[in-house]
């Protein structure tokens, strides 16, 4: 095989490993397109190319994970990963594995650790490398290597939950979930919440953002009922789809062009924690991106106009129509003029 042809076979592999790490396709890609640099500017061949690949992928990405976790401390409001639709290396052995370590939340967990107890963790625990593969991909010693493997299995299995849903469960309760919320059925979305569930975005201060997470099933299931009805007034859609390997939806202004995202976290029958992402930046990869302040602007009036078409209504009583009547008697009285 050429060299060309070794490297593709094996691209699937580097941006997933790039990824995890870095928690960024942007950044993933061009780590991978450093890597292949590299191995074609290499006057020989290496002995094991995925070996080879594998560790400088690895390097690169470590190297750029510290500069970016700079930026992450300054970063405006909660940072989430940028939003992965699917991962393009598959390997039935290691399934669960790599299905558990891209989600959202895991990818938070692995926030937590150094970057080269993440790339140990990852490298070990999801890819299956032996510990010389390992030591070699982070230029320290298979002991060294084996004490940041515990120091960050430790970490991960602190912040996991105790109970996971399987895939079947959530793929029904993302329809309940989204059905209800097409329809703008709170009472629906509540009965879907945990108790103490949390809403949080990330929009990076590029668009309009929750100023803190929203908690609790009542707040939550009001604020995305009532939010969502006045998205669909105003022709906003979304598209059910599976989002870092977890129930999501792609959010989409009129002309299909990409408003943000939601992802369901969803444990023991109930989803516990919703996260957005509608800063621009980490959407464009999804496609054309919507223009997230001219919304909100088309919303606000939209309401300013159903205030000043019922002046008799109260404040409380057009948001009570808003909580709990049906999408289309909320569009009917907006087209009363």
């Amino acid at each position: 095989m050429s060299k060309v042809e070794d490297f593709e076979e094996l691209r699937p592999l580097l941006f997933s490993i790039a990824y995890r790490i870095l928690g960024s396709v942007g950044e993933a890609e061009d780590a991978v397109q450093e890597t292949w640099l590299r191995f074609d500017g290499s006057a020989t061949r290496p002995t094991s190319t995925k070996a080879f690949l594998a560790a400088a992928v690895t390097r690169i990405s470590i190297d750029v994970l510290r500069s970016a976790r700079v930026r992450r401390e300054e970063y405006v409001g909660p940072w989430f990963p940028e939003p992965l639709l699917s991962d393009p290396y598959q390997d039935p052995a290691r399934s669960v594995e790599l299905a558990d370590s891209v989600s959202m939340a895991a990818l938070l967990l692995l926030e937590r650790l150094s970057p080269l107890e993440r790339a140990v963790f990852l490298l070990r625990e999801v890819f299956a490398f032996g510990f010389d593969e390992v030591a070699a991909a982070v230029g320290r010693s298979e002991a060294a290597c084996r004490q940041l493997l515990v120091r960050a299995r430790r970490h991960m299995e602190a912040g996991r939950p105790r109970f996971a849903a399987d895939r079947q469960e959530w793929q029904e309760l993302a329809t309940r979930f989204f059905d209800a919320l097409k329809d703008g059925d709170v009472g629906g979305l509540q009965d879907l919440l945990a108790a103490d569930v949390q809403l949080v975005g990330d929009g990076g201060g590029k668009a309009p953002q929750l100023a803190k997470a929203v908690m609790g099933a009542k707040n939550v299931a009001r604020l995305l009922g009532t939010g969502f009805t006045w998205l669909i007034r105003i022709d906003v859609s979304f598209e059910p789809h599976e989002i870092n390997g977890q129930p999501g939806a792609i959010v989409r202004d009129r002309d299909g062009k990409v408003l943000h995202i939601l992802v369901l976290e969803v444990l023991d029958g109930q989803i516990q924690t919703i996260r957005t992402v509608i800063n621009p930046d980490k959407l464009g990869h999804l496609g054309l991106v919507a223009d997230a302040w001219a919304i909100d602007r088309e919303v606000k009036h939209a309401r300013r106009h159903l205030r000043t078409q019922h002046p008799d209504r109260s404040p409380g009583q057009l948001h009570a129509d808003r909580a709990t009547g049906p999408v289309e008697d909320v569009i009917k009285c907006c087209n009363c003029e």
